[in-house]
C-alpha cells in the first residue's frame, strides 16, 4: 500500500552513499555487500539525484557515507560542489590514509571544504577493525569533528573510560552508538536494562535526554567532555493515523541516495516500498520536528 507521505520542517535528511567501496570489514556494517558489484555505481547519477532533492527540499541535512567518502576526494569534492550551502552536511568517515592519501591532504580537503562541511564523523571503535590514521589528525582538521564508537555485542567495557580519556585530551566529542540493527521500538528508551547506560554511568555524569519516535540521545559529561549515547531504529519511516485528517501517513526521516543515483525513502522494504515517489514527495506534507528535550539541562 501507497501512503502519502509526511516529513519535518526543512525536509529529511538525506543519506547518499557514495559509489566506491572501503575496504573495511567492519562486522557491523550492513552496507558491505551493496560494494561487492559496482556496476552501474556513477557519481554523476548522484549529483543529478542530489540536485533533485534541493529543488524540494533546499534546507534538509546531507549525510556523504559509504563505504567510505574520504576513499576518493576527487570524487567526493564532485558530491560537495552539487551541494549549495544551504544544507549542513555531514561526512562519516574513518579518515583513511593510504598510498596516494597522506594526513596533510585530508587536512587540506577539510580546509578547501569548510564552508561547505558541517562535522565529519570519524568513526573510531574500542576494537580496531580497520587501519586507523593518527588520533591528532582529528584535532587538526578545519571543520568540526565528532568521534563515532559502535559498541557491538561484548565491548571490552572495561575499557570505555580510557577509550573517552583518549580523546578528552583533544576536546573531540564522543558519540557511542548501539548497535542499530538490534533496536526496536520497545527497547529504544529503555534504561533499566541497557548496560551501556550502567556503564557510563560508572564514570561520567548523566546530564539528560533527548529524542523523537525514530531515536534518541543520553547526554554525559566526563571533565568537561561532551558524550553521548545515540540509540535509532534500524528503518526510517514510521506509519502514523493522523488524528486532524484521518489519513494515514508514511513519516520520512531519512531519503536514501544510493550508489547509482536512486532515491529511496527508508533503507529497506520492511514498512513499505522504499522506491521514493518524487512527485508524491513534492508534496509531502511538513510538520514540526518531533525531536525534544525530554529531560536534564541540555540543548538541541
Amino acid at each position: 500500500m501507497i501512503y502519502p507521505y509526511k516529513t519535518r520542517k526543512g525536509g529529511a535528511t538525506i543519506t547518499v552513499f557514495t559509489p566506491y567501496d572501503c575496504g573495511n570489514h567492519c562486522p557491523f556494517c550492513i552496507n558491505k555487500g551493496e560494494y561487492a558489484d559496482t556496476t552501474g555505481f556513477d557519481v554523476n547519477k548522484i549529483v543529478k539525484s542530489l540536485k533533485l532533492m534541493d529543488e524540494i527540499t533546499p534546507e534538509c541535512d546531507i549525510v556523504f557515507t559509504g563505504g567510505e567518502p574520504f576513499a576518493d576526494r576527487e570524487a567526493l569534492q564532485t558530491l560537495l560542489d552539487a551541494v549549495p550551502t544551504t544544507h549542513r552536511v555531514f561526512i562519516n568517515s574513518t579518515l583513511p590514509v593510504f598510498e596516494g592519501q597522506t594526513e596533510d591532504d585530508i587536512i587540506a580537503f577539510t580546509e578547501h571544504n569548510k564552508d561547505k562541511i558541517t562535522c565529519i564523523n570519524v568513526s573510531r571503535h574500542l576494537r580496531h577493525y580497520v587501519t586507523e590514521s593518527s588520533d591528532e589528525l582529528i584535532s587538526k582538521l578545519a571543520v568540526q569533528t565528532r568521534v563515532n564508537c559502535v559498541l557491538y555485542e561484548d565491548y571490552p567495557s572495561d575499557e570505555l573510560e580510557g577509550y573517552v580519556q583518549r580523546w578528552l585530551k583533544y576536546g573531540v566529542p564522543v558519540q557511542f552508538r548501539y548497535d542499530y540493527t538490534a533496536t526496536t521500538l520497545e527497547n529504544l528508551y529503555d534504561t533499566e536494562s541497557d548496560p551501556i547506560i550502567a556503564d557510563l554511568e560508572k564514570f561520567a555524569e548523566y546530564k539528560g535526554l533527548d529524542g523523537c519516535r525514530m531515536r534518541c540521545g543520553f547526554h554525559y559529561d566526563y571533565k568537561g567532555l561532551e558524550l553521548t549515547y545515540h540509540k535509532t531504529l534500524p528503518y526510517s519511516t514510521i506509519l502514523e493515523k493522523d488524528e486532524e485528517d484521518g489519513k494515514t501517513y508514511a513519516i520520512l526521516y531519512d531519503l536514501i541516495i544510493k550508489q547509482n543515483g536512486d532515491i529511496h525513502s527508508d533503507w529497506d522494504d520492511r514498512v513499505m516500498d522504499y522506491n521514493l515517489d518524487i512527485e508524491a514527495y513534492r508534496n509531502v506534507k511538513y510538520e514540526p520536528y518531533d525531536m525534544r528535550v525530554i529531560e536534564g539541562d541540555i540543548t538541541l
